[in-house]
């Protein structure tokens, strides 16, 4: 790769260059007051609009109308096995076989269905581990797990912690508390990519040490998917959850996917919480009949979804599914890259990148703190039109996404930040 630059016209020559520059077309991007386009760069919470989700949910608005409840079977994309339609797309995104995955519920939601089945403590080994600093609806949802079978979150809950000083999970300390733990420990549960520090875990080698001290493994994949080239399948994870409105550009509080390894499909032993939609598709219908699951994912669903969101996902996913996530992965490395370059141009003695320096070890988003800042700086450069997200007590979360934001993006975005840090 050609050394960078930090000139706005190295720039965009990057964009110029850029083999999928175009992509940024087919996405909404937010206008200031002023008539410019903001410098969007929050994808990590939520992702911009496609352009073509509105003639997707139009479709079933129509079909409802013209159809009522025949639309399940009659619509244009009939709504029975409407989310059959996006399990292959979703399995390449993140690595699986369609078995694997399904896309259902929310997030949270979903945990929790995978707890009752993956979550089977014992008195000699009830512990759950997780990130010191997990998403705080993950720690939530283990805790109340923890308490729901009758032990103590204090006891139970385990952290996986930084080093004194340090803002990162070394690898080797999660290796020597899975030595020293293992045996106790139910369900190691983590932030594929942690949302704080935007630090990418090994999955595979996690979960390798994890299985050889006979530990159940599961990830929220929340700021993964869409993000970074996943192989749940080959990384032999029990089951994995994820969101869909950051990365995947599905809406807000749009509905989540879910994988369980195919080694589970046919474990009819696991328990769960049972729904309707679950249940042999064949049979659904007899509704007298005992439950019977459904192989795979799929057996884990409740009730019949959302037509809407599955719009709105299956306009994203059929984006994803023209590029395709290595591709995605490599604009991803050039673009953090470039911002890394710039940041460290911009007032290195000022500016701290707090996510991993490795591009192997992070995806979109980098973490930065600015020493002696604090939110009136964050305000500043949002007057300038960037659109980014502020963490407490000292972190600007940055994510410039290879489907829509550019090099150019990242320019303008260092700029206005020297300019900030600069003013004091």
């Amino acid at each position: 790769m050609i050394p960078f630059e930090s000139t706005e016209q190295f720039a965009k020559k990057m964009d110029n260059t850029d083999p999928l520059a175009n992509y940024r077309n087919q996405f909404h991007i937010p206008i200031q007051k002023n008539g410019e386009e903001h410098i969007y760069l929050c994808g990590n919470s939520l992702g911009l609009q496609p352009k073509t989700t509105r003639s997707y949910i139009e479709q079933e608005l129509l079909d409802w109308e013209k159809f009522g409840v025949e639309g399940h079977f009659h619509a244009r994309t009939p709504w029975m096995p409407y989310h059959e339609f996006l399990t292959q797309a979703m399995a390449n995104v993140v690595g699986a076989k369609p078995i694997e995955v399904v896309v259902m519920n929310t997030l949270t939601v979903n945990l929790h269905l995978m707890m009752v089945s993956f979550y089977r403590p014992t008195s000699e080994r009830f512990k759950i581990l997780i990130e010191s600093d997990a998403f705080p609806s993950d720690r939530y949802a283990v805790a109340s797990q923890i308490s729901f079978h009758g032990y103590d979150p204090a006891e139970a809950l385990l952290e996986l912690k930084p080093r004194t000083g340090e803002e990162l999970i070394r690898h080797e300390d999660i290796e020597a508390l899975l030595e020293k733990e293992g045996s106790q420990i139910a369900l190691v549960m983590i932030g594929g990519v942690n949302y704080y520090t935007g630090q990418l875990f090994n999955l595979k080698e996690i979960t390798t040490l994890a299985h050889q001290q006979d530990c159940l493994v599961g990830f929220d994949l929340a700021h993964a998917a869409g993000n970074i080239e996943l192989q749940l399948h080959d990384s032999n994870i029990d089951f994995a959850v994820w969101c869909s409105y950051k990365y995947l550009n599905s809406g807000p509080g749009s509905l989540g996917g879910c994988f369980v390894h195919e080694r589970h499909a046919h474990d009819f032993s696991l328990h769960r919480f049972a729904g309707w939609w679950g249940h042999n598709k064949t049979t659904r219908f007899g509704m007298r009949d005992a439950f019977d699951p459904i192989p795979g994912a799929e057996g884990w669903q409740l009730s019949n979804p959302p037509i809407l969101s599955l719009a709105a996902m299956r306009a994203s996913l059929d984006i994803f599914n023209q590029v395709g996530m290595k591709k995605l992965n490599e604009k991803t490395k050039k673009l953090t890259g470039y911002l890394e370059f710039l940041l460290d141009e911009v007032a290195n003695e000022k500016i701290k990148i707090i996510t991993p320096r490795d591009k192997t070890q992070r995806g979109c988003q980098l973490s930065i703190q600015v020493k002696d800042a604090d939110k009136s700086l964050f305000d500043c450069i949002t007057e300038k039109g960037v659109i980014a997200d502020w963490r407490e007590p000292d972190v600007i979360r940055v994510a410039p996404v290879p489907l829509y934001n550019s090099f150019k993006d990242v320019w303008s975005f260092a700029k206005i930040l020297e300019g900030v840090i600069a003013l004091g």
